[in-house]
């Protein structure tokens, strides 16, 4: 069974920095892309950030030049470094796992952290 462990989240003020950590745990083959969601209250999930396997990073217009994402292959772990937070980064932050295997494509998801930033 595969196990998404999210950490790092908090309250910060405008300005700050986090960093968020999620660490896959289970057996999990050919994992494609690993990302950070959100999600603020009233409003759909959004993508923050994604990272594949070979590297390519995928960011929201809104992060972009704020937020770095990266990530250790061989530990099924990745981070997200947020910078200069704004109050409108205020949401829920989860992480995705996307891959496939036998059965065809997966999505694995974390139970979110909780990120608030003061303004």
């Amino acid at each position: 069974q595969v196990q998404l462990v999210e950490s790092g989240g908090g309250l910060v003020q405008a300005g700050g920095s986090l960093r968020l950590s999620c660490a896959a745990s289970g057996t999990i083959f050919n994992i494609n892309a690993m990302g950070w969601y959100r999600q603020a209250p009233g409003k759909k999930r959004e993508l923050v950030a994604h990272i594949t396997t070979g590297g390519t990073t995928n960011y929201a217009d809104s992060v972009k030049g704020r937020f770095t994402i990266s990530r250790d292959n061989a530990k099924n772990t990745v981070y997200l470094q947020m910078n200069t937070l704004k109050p409108e980064d205020t949401a829920v932050y989860y992480c995705n796992v996307n891959g496939f295997n036998l059965s065809g494509s997966y999505a694995y998801w974390g139970q979110g952290t909780q990120v608030t930033v003061s303004s």
